[in-house]
């Protein structure tokens, strides 16, 4: 079991990583300029779109789970049909974001507050990268169907390939055009569309046989499409959720002053890094669960779910060592601002905390995407946000400043852990 793990893991650790890597390019890029004001304009206008994304979020873990669980059943009509589901409704919701984009800029930032200059360089940001939403949607769809195929290596390829051409395209429109966070934009864009057809061709080469089992009067079957959305639209409420945390955590950081959303933007990433790397695991449990519930096996999910704690465990522990003892000579890999690296200091101690307080949440939810135990994962975040983080953060604020932001976020992603696996004798392990 521990090398069907690894085999699925692995991959998905390499693509994964490469996200928050790509992020802390980014900031290194930005953060070597003039001004903290362009890192700020890439968390404000990075913000946006992770709660557009969060919207659609059902299109990689929704896909993932119920894809897993046909190929646990062979259920190879079922199999390609997701896909066609998938990639139909990844098409149209990037189109939508594109008619709506002033809306959605409208609403964004009378609710984002930064200053004047921070505002501008975002929005400018926010025009350019809107375009990619088409091939964004379309990737996380086949991630999640390559995903649930038991895939991890096609999503690992997409994920570098994406990114390489991200860096490449950021350092030419910055250092060679003389471009600042619009160029960024625009990297992302290109290396979004890239990534799709990338994604396409690969889909083709390996899978286009499945479209033998396509049954088109099925395509639009309503009973499977009901659970589709009640399914998915739980996850969307989760993720929402999710999202509107770490988005009132930037937008908090923004009211106290440009210097310490640029420290708490840079400080995320070392969350980011670790949470992204745990989803890999996170990633093999969606696999592999939703293959053991499709073919009924309790034994295997039982054991499936020990190995993948002790495997968070494992990688928890290195990485708290290594935030505690060297977390501040990073700060140098990512900005030489010496206001922010000086302002970010008093802060690491919460740093060296993220993978212990972490790891059980990010497990479990791969575990639950899987399992398509989509209620319980909607109630928890609904009460970790809600009845832990708001209230937290609100009690805490004026005493402790910056650290009650911080020490809200913590508690946060605690409850969550807890609150998961108080839920999962019911929800997880009832085949």
């Amino acid at each position: 079991m521990n090398k069907q793990i690894l085999n699925l893991a692995i991959p998905n650790i390499i693509s994964n990583i490469t996200v928050p890597l790509l992020g802390m390019v980014d900031l290194a890029i930005l953060g070597h300029l003039e001004s903290a004001s362009y890192i700020g304009a890439i968390a404000l206008g990075g913000l946006i779109f992770n709660f557009i994304y969060a919207i659609f979020s059902f299109l990689r873990m929704g896909t993932s789970g119920f894809t897993a669980q046909a190929f646990g059943e062979n259920n190879k009509p079922e199999i390609i049909l997701m896909f066609g589901r998938s990639m139909l409704f990844a098409i149209a919701g990037g189109i939508l974001i594109i008619l709506f984009q002033y809306p959605i800029d409208i609403l964004s930032f009378h609710l984002i507050e930064g200053s004047n200059e921070v505002e501008a360089l975002a929005r400018e940001y926010y025009y350019i990268r809107v375009y990619a939403a088409p091939a964004s949607l379309g990737i996380m769809a086949l991630s999640g169907w390559f995903t649930g195929m038991q895939n991890a290596k096609f999503p690992m390829i997409i994920a570098i390939v994406i990114n390489i051409i991200n860096v490449v395209a950021n350092l030419g429109f910055v250092y060679g055009l003389g471009m600042k966070s619009d160029g960024v934009a625009y990297g992302t864009v290109i290396a979004q569309y890239s990534g799709l057809i990338l994604g396409l061709f690969l889909f083709l080469r390996k899978y286009k046989n499945y479209f033998n089992f396509w049954i088109k009067k099925d395509f639009f079957n309503w009973v499977k499409l009901k659970r589709f959305f009640k399914v998915n639209t739980d996850i969307i409420i989760r993720t929402l959720c999710l999202i509107f945390t770490f988005a009132f955590f930037t937008v908090q950081s923004a009211k106290i002053n440009d210097t310490i959303l640029a420290v708490n933007t840079v400080l995320l990433q070392y969350l980011l890094v670790f949470s992204y790397l745990t989803d890999g695991f996170a990633y093999a449990a969606e696999a592999l669960v939703g293959k053991f519930v499709g073919a009924g096996n309790l034994k295997d999910l039982k054991k499936t779910v020990r190995l993948l704690f002790l495997w968070g465990l494992y990688i928890s522990i290195p990485f708290t060592l290594t935030y505690i003892f060297a977390g501040d000579y990073l700060l140098y890999i990512l900005t030489d601002n010496i206001n922010v690296i000086d302002a970010a200091s008093p802060y690491m101690f919460w740093i060296g905390l993220v993978p212990l307080v972490t790891f059980a949440a990010f497990i479990w939810d791969g575990i639950y995407i899987g399992a398509t135990a989509s209620v319980a994962m909607r109630n928890t975040l609904i009460i970790s946000t809600l009845i832990i983080f708001i209230p937290a953060y609100y009690l805490l604020r004026e005493p402790l400043g910056n650290h009650g932001l911080w020490l809200a976020i913590m508690l946060f992603m605690i409850s969550r852990g807890i609150l998961l696996t108080l839920y999962s004798r019911k929800h997880i392990f009832t085949l």
